[in-house]
């Protein structure tokens, strides 16, 4: 007879996942974007394509994500815009076909929110990016699954990695916005 493995354990007065690695449920996930348009309303799009692998250590702070996202999966419900989001003016998905996120460490937390610092890298060019992450919960899927649940979100400047294509406006202002929400939600499934 096998010894049954405990799939959660407490930590500060939380049920958190049993140390593992766990990886992201594609058909669980969002990873998507806010930016401002015509400076008078927002743009949501999202990356349908993006895997991850959060590694959940003994101890919880030394706990790790890498994450990969398909710079060619943008989309916005446009087409022609998509389709520009791929170019140069953009991700430019030919020659950069990923982006992706290392994180460095775990700032801070409290309660089930914490601060996680990583590193950010598109188009080549890698910038320190913390993200503000909400610890859903966890459980066990009825197949049979070790899951848990998250979602984070950052603001960025586009600028920073050297996507600034833009057009002035006659009435003042800029076409696009800068400044990028970015809006992660998913479920990480044990893998080991």
């Amino acid at each position: 007879m096998t010894e049954s493995v405990a799939s959660t354990r407490e930590f500060q007065g939380l049920q958190i996942p049993a140390a593992g690695t766990y990886e992201l449920d594609a058909a669980h996930k969002r990873v998507g974007f806010v930016v401002r348009h015509l400076m008078v309303s927002k743009v949501r799009g999202e990356f349908a394509s993006a895997s991850a692998t959060v590694t959940i250590a003994e101890d919880p702070l030394q706990s790790s994500v890498v994450a990969t996202i398909q710079t060619a999966s943008v989309s916005t419900g446009q087409e022609d815009r998509d389709n520009h989001l791929r170019t140069g003016d953009f991700f430019e998905a030919e020659k950069y076909p990923t982006m992706e996120y290392r994180s460095t460490g775990i700032k801070s937390f409290e309660g089930n929110e914490f601060v996680l610092d990583g590193e950010l890298t598109i188009k080549g060019i890698t910038r320190s990016v913390p993200l503000t992450v909400e610890f859903e919960g966890v459980g066990r899927s009825p197949y049979g699954f070790d899951v848990f649940g998250f979602s984070a979100t950052t603001e960025i400047d586009r600028e920073d990695w050297g996507l600034t294509y833009n057009m002035a406006l006659e009435t003042g202002g800029v076409m696009i916005g800068k400044k990028i929400k970015i809006e992660i939600e998913g479920e990480a499934i044990r893998q080991a």
